[in-house]
């Protein structure tokens, strides 16, 4: 009998020790700088997942070495839900520009949720009287090396998408290096470069403003977010390429905490006010299962990694 209640009580224990997740803060680390992108998108997430499970959601910026940095500090946590990762670009590419990387891009995580997706633009400057992505085009094959294509960055997406554009329409254009967006957009408007690859939000207003033309979007078909603006898929089939963050936790996560967290990220990008907030950044919201988020980042590393080697791209 004393055995018996011994063994009841022991099951007890067990249960009060079980506590649901999580049951302490979870910190997101982003591995890039706070006001990028990925940055934002995230403390938009974290304080609705707070508020959603009654935990803290902190966010934790670690920059450096292209994101590695930070990547690897999540590959190495202890895999129990209380560290997750935010993704995005530079995830699919880094495994391309770097001889080695200190984790694997695909074992050394478990996909939790797409977050966010939405197109680039091809924006040309004043001086430049192309009108049509066509025009452009025919413009490059008629003069080889004269029209200067803005990049930041030697991995960055308007660098890799001005290399995307060299192969799929078979032209020679000019990469000029800039430090930082701002700098290439300053010197787009006053006609020192003629194109560039670009997020919505940073030349909308440029846009409005006449001083910048939109030729194409990046996304698979016409985006919501610039209504009336061809995609470059219409000219260029295989041309398709969205800035996107995806959320991921070390590898061998418990299945039940990634379904769960699965689920309230998917409620919470559900939300009128998040929709309208991730519009305001030129994004989509984008929930879906983690096989999705899988599938994607494979997708990506397969494009940009064809474009890597055959443009023979490095950090350099």
């Amino acid at each position: 009998m004393l055995f018996a209640l011994a063994i009841l009580a022991a099951a007890g224990a067990g249960e009060l020790g079980a506590q649901p997740y999580p049951s302490k803060p979870v910190r997101i680390i982003v591995p890039n700088a706070t006001s990028g992108l990925a940055d934002i998108c995230t403390r938009l997430l974290a304080s609705n997942l707070g508020a959603a499970l009654g935990q803290t959601f902190l966010v934790d910026n670690r920059p450096g070495a292209g994101g590695t940095l930070g990547t690897a500090a999540a590959a190495r946590s202890v895999p129990d839900g209380t560290t997750l990762l935010a993704v995005f670009d530079s995830h699919a590419t880094n495994p391309y520009l770097f001889a080695s990387l200190p984790y694997d891009t695909l074992a050394d995580f478990t996909p939790i949720s797409l977050l966010a997706r939405g197109p680039l633009v091809l924006v040309v400057g004043p001086k430049l009287g192309s009108s049509t992505v066509d025009e452009l085009v025919r413009l490059a094959k008629s003069r080889p090396g004269a029209v200067d294509f803005a990049a930041v960055g030697p991995g960055s997406p308007a660098r890799l998408l001005m290399e995307l554009l060299k192969l799929e329409a078979a032209i020679d254009v000019t990469m000029v290096p800039y430090k930082g967006a701002g700098l290439a957009l300053g010197d787009l408007v006053a006609g020192q470069v003629d194109a560039m690859f670009a997020t919505v939000t940073s030349v909308s207003s440029h846009m409005k403003a006449g001083r910048l033309r939109a030729l194409a979007v990046t996304s698979a078909r016409r985006s919501a977010v610039l209504p009336g603006v061809p995609a470059m898929s219409e000219t260029y089939p295989d041309f398709v390429s969205e800035a996107w963050v995806g959320l991921l936790a070390p590898a061998n996560t418990p299945r039940d905490i990634v379904a769960r967290l699965n689920a309230e990220v998917a409620r919470v990008l559900g939300q009128p006010e998040m929709k309208k907030r991730f519009a305001e950044l030129g994004l989509e919201t984008a929930p879906g299962s983690p096989a999705d988020l899988d599938r994607w980042i494979r997708a990506e590393m397969e494009r940009w990694g064809r474009v890597i080697r055959e443009r023979k791209i490095t950090l350099e």
